[in-house]
């Protein structure tokens, strides 16, 4: 008997990123950029609109060559608790 031997895409496990940074930071960033430079209708938003975006992609891609998942970690990781107490029994509602 031979083992089967089934492909795995690289589509279903590779992190999704965008311009080499996580994705949802990388376009919240993007929106943030563009609603000031818009909304400010000068060239000084517009300015400060792009310096944010061009000094945030290196950040991004920085983070995500590190961990391509980093603030999925991070948002979980402030979610626990400082100390998690012993209890003596499993059901105990202390």
């Amino acid at each position: 008997m031979t083992l089967r031997r089934l492909p795995l895409h690289r589509v279903l496990h590779r992190p999704s990123l965008f311009l080499g940074g996580e994705r949802e930071p990388a376009l919240t960033t993007a929106i943030i950029a563009g609603g000031l430079a818009v909304s400010g209708m000068n060239t000084v938003s517009f300015l400060v609109g792009a310096a944010l975006w061009f000094a945030s992609i290196p950040l991004l891609r920085w983070m995500a060559k590190a961990d391509p998942q980093m603030t999925k970690v991070y948002l979980r990781q402030i979610r626990y608790r400082g100390y998690y107490p012993a209890r003596s029994r499993p059901f105990r509602t202390d």
